[in-house]
């Protein structure tokens, strides 16, 4: 908590007085009276956050979370203020600890309404709306000890809730975005959980944020997140369930605010029962390896190693070889052996030398032709050239495998450095259902290889299908669907029509055997009465792997028109930023059909021009890389840091700012009249306290347009002295609540009429507020020099 209270003071105290910069930092200082001179510098220096990191332990649904931050004041006067947690949705706190340098601080639970008074008051005093993304939740409040200048201090925070779970799925919810105002990075951010259950844990995933998963035991799991040199955009969500049997659980998501799309979103949760109870299934494994003179050196000693992992990793009824290329081809056995001569083949590997040129043509053919068709025939392909003997045409090459593999072939393709052919190997891969790995140059072959050999090492189900029997599923992702391996699982997502009940099927193939798991009575929703904010990451994740496959498509198959249009619409629609969608960026308007038309037109040519560009080199494997990581993304993508003043996506709509006004893309000037509503009106409150979509939407500034169903609304900042802004239209129906009047340490410090906006110094003998979407500090400075400033 220490270190919480830390970060959002040193927003307070960095600002510049400018109610222009104020609204840019996230902050509002109250409007005191004015001074000229005043002894405080402008601006101020905000103090400096260190780091930012979350230790969270659930045992049978009970969490307890445990926050740590440290922060730095660089200023010469020390600061004191209220301290304000917004309490996560759905939580039930049993208990709140708050510290500050190891000294326990008193704070008060406020239940949803005593904290959206709160809210609104702050809101209305500070002339900054940023607290109404979270008008519909509770709140902790406590007074805050003295920071002294020149110095660094840690803040803790420890809260107890009780977990729920629906549709067999635990939900944890972190308020991480209460960074998402800071002016600069932070150093550090982490999140780890530790999960212990009673029960076995099946699938565990986060729909917001990459974490990697450790399973210490079938009852206890870890998941961890971390980056560092980051601005946390949203908070931190994590699903897991428990049970014996395999996991198949789903999620849907339909817009209200999308009136005229009658399609939701769902994604499903796929895993393996437990491996106890999972014989996973015999398969082949080849591993075909460049030994090429460019191979030579560390290059070659970490493929030795990886190769001597797998080779110590096969089950006992898999079969292998291992092939090596350069100008020739060498096989260490005929045909398949099985992994009981594991050892013979460790120590051929050992003595194997890199030289020569690189016909991946023959190495591919003859590596394919040992593929039989009795169990899963898995090639994992190695190289870090082009083609330069036999067949170096790329598209020949992939013509001669395409007529000779046999269809239980899954090619997993790595590609080493930059000087690979993109094209071909990322045309072997989708062919063949496999998937396409770059090791850049500096990254670890060995660790790479290896760690994807875990994942495919036992598999369970192949060849997987879904049926969703009078439902209407489309547009489905990954497309086509992996194989199910033990400690595995796949997050399938995609669109469906309508809505309704129904049994959905899952078929794949296990010894060649057909299997099939009917899940009954599934209920994909007809239209949605809330909005989790978990669930709302749905239609991005799936836009965001629909726009990977199409860029794929573009870069194997070449651009159209049509295809061109629909990334677009995407990328303008859910806010995916990325140097291939930069127009969201970089284009002056983008806003109504015409404009859309004008960049589809001009990022079409941009397309055919790199057609014509080498299929290799650095710049081509970067985009592949990116382009296949938007493909099979886990998780939403972040907003990239220097576009985040730009764009905003909130509740999986996208806002760009146009002119210091937010304005939603999905608001066509050309078509659409908007209703005018001013800032901080009776009808600005109503309407945020009623619909926590437009909540989230007005939380973004004093100028905001957005688009809610059929109705446009357009909030305008009337700043003291402006011209009246019109009454909305008598004939909307905008409906109205009481609003809390009672009273507040905030209403003393609301601003006089006369006082405008200014960028003089004010004297503070008042309240600085520091606002964040989760975190709020008022901070009371105290106007006088530390012993070390003098």
């Amino acid at each position: 908590m220490k270190k919480i209270l830390a970060f959002l003071f040193s927003f307070a105290v960095a600002v510049s007085f400018s109610y222009e910069n104020v609204l840019a930092d996230g902050i509002i200082i109250p409007d005191p009276p004015i001074c000229d001179p005043c002894p405080i510098p402008h601006p101020m220096t905000q103090l400096s956050i260190r780091y930012h990191h979350v230790s969270v332990s659930i045992k049978d649904q009970i969490a307890t979370t445990y926050v740590d931050q440290v922060f730095y004041n660089p200023n010469d006067w020390e600061v004191e203020g209220d301290y304000i947690f917004p309490i996560p949705i759905g939580a039930t706190i049993d208990n709140f600890i708050l510290w500050f340098d190891d000294s326990p601080v008193e704070g008060k639970i406020l239940e949803a309404d005593d904290a959206r008074q709160t809210y609104e008051q702050i809101v209305s005093t500070l002339r900054d709306p940023a607290l109404l993304e979270y008008a519909d939740q509770g709140a902790v409040r406590a007074r805050i000890f003295p920071i002294p200048a020149k110095s660094e201090r840690r803040i803790e925070i420890q809260y107890s809730q009780i977990l729920t779970a629906e549709n067999g799925l635990v939900h944890y919810l972190y308020p991480l975005s209460t960074e998402k105002f800071s002016v600069d990075p932070l150093r550090s951010v982490s999140i780890t959980v530790k999960i212990e259950s009673s029960q076995p844990i099946r699938a565990v995933y986060s729909p917001s944020h990459k974490v990697s998963i450790s399973r210490e035991s079938d009852t206890s799991v870890s998941a961890g997140y971390e980056e560092q040199d980051v601005l946390p955009d949203q908070d931190f969500s994590l699903f897991y369930s428990t049970g014996d049997s395999q996991a198949f659980h789903m999620l849907t998501f339909r817009d209200p605010s999308e009136l005229d799309d009658p399609d939701g979103y769902f994604l499903l949760l796929l895993a393996p029962a437990l491996q106890e109870s999972v014989h996973p299934i015999p398969k082949d494994v080849l591993v075909v390896v460049d030994q090429s003179g460019s191979m030579e050196g560390e290059k070659f000693e970490q493929v030795q190693q990886a190769l001597r992992y797998i080779l110590s990793h096969l089950n006992q009824e898999d079969r292998f070889n291992i092939i090596a290329f350069s100008t020739g081809v060498d096989f260490f056995a005929q045909n398949l052996i099985p992994a009981s001569e594991r050892d013979q083949a460790i120590s051929w590997v050992d003595h194997l030398t890199a030289g020569g040129s690189t016909d991946i043509n023959r190495a591919l053919l003859e590596s394919a032709a040992l593929i039989e068709d009795d169990r899963p025939g898995y090639i994992i392909f190695l190289t870090d050239g082009l083609p330069t003997v036999g067949e170096v045409e790329a598209e020949k090459i992939i013509s001669n495998l395409q007529n000779l593999a046999p269809k239980n072939m899954n090619i997993f393709v790595f590609g080493v450095g930059y000087d690979v052919d993109t094209f071909l190997l990322d045309s072997l891969a989708h062919n063949h259902h496999g998937t396409s790995i770059y090791v850049l140059p500096g990254e670890a072959l060995d660790e790479t290889l290896s760690e994807f050999y875990n994942k495919i090492s036992s598999p369970v189900l192949t060849n997987l299908e879904l049926d969703f029997g009078n439902l209407q599923a489309n547009d489905i992702y990954p497309y086509p669907l992996p194989d199910l391996f033990v400690d595995g699982q796949i997050a399938v997502v995609g669109r469906y029509s309508h809505g309704g009940i129904t049994n959905v099927t899952l078929r794949g193939e296990s010894n060649g055997v057909v299997k099939e798991f009917i899940y009954p009575h599934l209920e994909f929703a007809k239209q949605s009465t809330h909005r989790e904010q978990a669930e709302s990451k749905i239609p991005i994740l799936w836009a965001t792997r629909k726009i990977g496959y199409l860029l794929q498509q573009i870069r194997l198959n070449g651009a159209d028109r049509e295809i061109i249009d629909e990334i677009v619409q995407l990328s303008i629609r859910f806010g995916i930023v990325t140097p291939y969608t930069s127009y969201l960026v970089t284009e002056p308007s983008i806003l109504g059909v015409e404009e859309r038309e004008r960049v589809v037109t001009e990022e079409l040519q941009k397309f055919n021009d790199l057609a014509q560009l080498p299929t290799f080199g650095r710049d081509a494997v970067e985009q592949a890389e990116g382009q296949n990581s938007l493909a099979s993304a886990e998780a939403v993508p972040v907003v990239p840091q220097s576009v985040q003043a730009k764009v905003r996506i909130v509740d999986m709509h996208t806002f760009v700012d146009t002119e210091g006004i937010w304005v939603d893309t999905r608001y066509d000037p050309q078509q659409m009249e908007p209703i005018t509503v001013e800032f901080l009106s009776e009808q600005y409150f109503s309407l945020a306290w009623t619909d926590p979509g437009l909540a989230q939407a007005f939380a973004l500034g004093p100028e905001v347009i957005v688009v809610s169903g059929d109705v446009v609304y357009e909030i305008k900042n009337k700043l003291p002295g402006d011209a009246s802004i019109p009454d909305p239209d008598p004939g909307t129906n905008l409906k109205t609540t009481p609003q809390p009047t009672g009273s507040s340490d905030f209403q003393e410090q609301t601003s006089s009429p006369e006082s405008p906006a200014t960028s003089h110094i004010p004297c503070l003998n008042g309240l600085v507020i520091s606002i964040v979407p989760i975190i709020l500090l008022s901070f009371s400075i105290r106007w006088r020099q530390s012993k070390s400033a003098d």
